[in-house]
């Protein structure tokens, strides 16, 4: 069964792994050539970028910048990493749109509810960026707010790791996956999933995360067709 979902990827999914941050140009198509593989099953493909690769709001305004202008700049670096992605879809054969909710009218569409949706009918492949268009919002809410807009099946998650864990695994080899959670145990509990605003609104909205492994090849596909990989919250 086609399913329409909302892809979360993080800057740093794009980044170069050997200095960390910048764009990685095969990791990207590497990732563009999976999406594409399982867009042609029929599954209506939405897409939120960071822009963490290249610069992350959140802390330079902890090192003393203006948080609004910190915020704003990371937004720009989500357009950029969109572009990149747009590129790579459309070589892997996606044909695939950009819509920024700030507005950047020589290179993309402006954010567009009804059009978005109307893209996904007609196959295509959309990448939402810019964020909210609203300084002290994460990308983790832009992918909250969009799948309840577009009336997505579910919000995916791509991390570093398996999936949701009782400890941090990058330092904590015994650290327990939890395959099931529910949104008020990652409320009450504190676990850094997403941001709270983020979780709020899918729970508000019904809207089943999966959260998964997206440095492991074939995972994108698997977590689009709604497999159970990784750790989903409902």
């Amino acid at each position: 069964m086609a399913r329409r979902v909302a892809l979360k990827l993080s800057g740093e999914s794009f980044a170069d792994s050997a200095v960390g941050y910048g764009i990685d140009t095969k990791v990207v198509q590497n990732l563009a050539v999976e999406i594409a593989g399982v867009h042609a099953e029929g599954h209506e493909i939405a897409m939120v970028v960071g822009g963490g690769n290249i610069f992350r709001g959140l802390s330079s305004a902890a090192a003393g910048m203006d948080r609004a202008n910190a915020d704003y700049m990371g937004m720009l670096a989500t357009v950029i990493n969109a572009l990149a992605l747009r590129d790579a879809l459309e070589s892997a054969g996606v044909p695939t749109r950009v819509q920024t909710a700030i507005t950047i009218s020589q290179v993309a569409e402006p954010y567009i509810r009804l059009r978005a949706i109307r893209h996904l009918e007609k196959g295509r492949a959309v990448v939402f960026a810019g964020g909210t268009g609203n300084p002290y919002f994460t990308t983790d809410t832009t992918v909250a707010l969009r799948a309840a807009e577009i009336g997505a099946d579910a919000v995916l998650k791509g991390t570093r790791v398996d999936g949701v864990f009782d400890d941090d695994p990058e330092k904590n080899p015994a650290a327990t996956l939890i395959p099931e959670l529910t949104y008020m145990d990652v409320l009450e509990k504190g676990l850094r999933v997403m941001d709270n605003t983020a979780i709020t609104m899918c729970m508000d909205n019904d809207l089943p995360i999966r959260v998964f492994n997206i440095t492991v090849p074939g995972n994108v596909a698997r977590a689009i067709r709604g497999e159970s990989i990784g750790t989903l919250i409902r």
